[in-house]
């Protein structure tokens, strides 16, 4: 027994090493995870896993990342007066000529593919998310610039953390009607997709980004219903649909339309500007409209449509003035973090996520 649960843990320690190299960690927390498998150096054992599992074979696209990691590796390992694989040596060196030429690219704001794993722990087949691999592995198209312009197209902390919560609860979304507000990237809409949800709606306010997303559906094996062709009688099959919805110029009708069970925001509390945009979106889609008898419009719901926001709070004046904005907009907002934490950690290989920063609340109508 004690041989097997060893042997087990050897392959989860090697796992992690691969799910961060694809999920392009940094370098550092890579070889970190490589050191675990051989109590602590960088063994010729460790170092073939590094050069053929992980770069020979799935590097294709992200040579400029890959040949950091290779750089790095033979930097340590020579720190630890140890002999360097000689395919290591040589598979940096085509590296740097394929690099260069990607190192370009990259200044001019290149994507590339990140492959996000969800890593289940062993005894957790009976939750409904649990693929039988434990491993649940999302493709993403994203971008390496988190600031400049291009933050719909990166991977927030926030979302990977709606993500986990969405995976982790799947009670909560299987057959429910599911609203995204700033989508990004598609990953939360993704994990909703894997836990059958009966519909889902993903939405930004910039076009570009959602043509990415739009993009990492189908290399997720989603179809999805566009916008411009909701009025040409598609088939209900389809579960997901991609909209542009800038909040400053969305209407209460057309937003009251989707009578949402479930509202879901990452990283939406930023900009104190929008507030009032994004608290009027969300009203609207917290309290959608059913018609009276007599064919007039009223504010009625069977059961209460819920929102569930997950952020990182950097600044407290700014979250005080959404907190104000709300209390004004006639919403309640609960802090559920500690009550609804993912009680499972599915990215345990993800260093550069920090957790413990991200705050998890809902909101719903007074």
């Amino acid at each position: 027994m004690a041989a097997s649960e060893n042997s087990t843990e050897a392959e989860s320690r090697y796992l992690y090493v691969l799910s961060a190299f694809l999920a392009m960690e940094p370098v550092d927390s890579v070889i970190s995870l490589a050191r675990g498998c051989s109590g602590g150096s960088l063994t010729e054992s460790v170092q073939r896993f590094l050069w053929e599992t992980c770069v020979k074979a799935t590097a294709s696209g992200n040579a400029s990342y890959a040949k950091r990691l290779l750089k790095k590796l033979i930097t340590e390992v020579e720190l630890e007066k140890s002999e360097v694989l000689d395919e290591v040596y040589e598979e940096y060196a085509l590296h740097m000529s394929a690099a260069s030429k990607e190192d370009a690219l990259v200044k001019e704001n290149i994507r590339i593919t990140k492959f996000i794993s969800f890593l289940y722990p062993e005894g957790l087949y009976n939750i409904p998310s649990c693929p039988s691999s434990r491993k649940l592995i999302v493709p993403l198209q994203c971008s390496l610039n988190m600031l400049e312009g291009d933050t719909g197209c990166s991977i927030w902390p926030s979302s990977l953390f709606l993500s986990e919560f969405v995976l982790s609860y799947p009670e909560l979304f299987t057959d429910k009607s599911c609203f995204e507000v700033g989508s990004g990237v598609g990953l939360v809409g993704i994990c909703l997709a894997h836990v059958k949800a009966k519909k889902v709606i993903l939405t930004d306010g910039d076009l570009l980004t959602l043509s990415n997303m739009k993009l990492n559906l189908e290399r997720n094996h989603l179809n999805y219903e566009d916008e411009l062709l909701k009025q040409h009688g598609e088939a209900e099959s389809t579960r997901v649909k991609c909209i542009h919805l800038p909040w400053e110029t969305a209407t209460d009708s057309e937003l009251s339309e989707h009578r949402p069970d479930i509202v879901l925001g990452a990283d939406v509390i930023y900009d104190p500007s929008c507030f009032p945009n994004l608290l009027r979106v969300l009203v609207a889609l917290l309290r959608g409209p059913t018609k009276r008898d007599n064919g007039s419009l009223e504010t009625e719901r069977r059961s209460p449509a819920v929102a569930y926001i997950a952020s990182v709070i950097r600044n407290a004046d700014t979250f005080n003035a959404f907190l104000t904005l709300v209390d004004q907009m006639d919403l309640s907002i609960t802090d559920l973090t500690e009550e609804l934490k993912p009680p499972y950690e599915l990215l345990p290989y993800m260093h550069s996520y920090d957790r413990s920063s991200v705050r998890l609340f809902s909101i719903s109508s007074r």
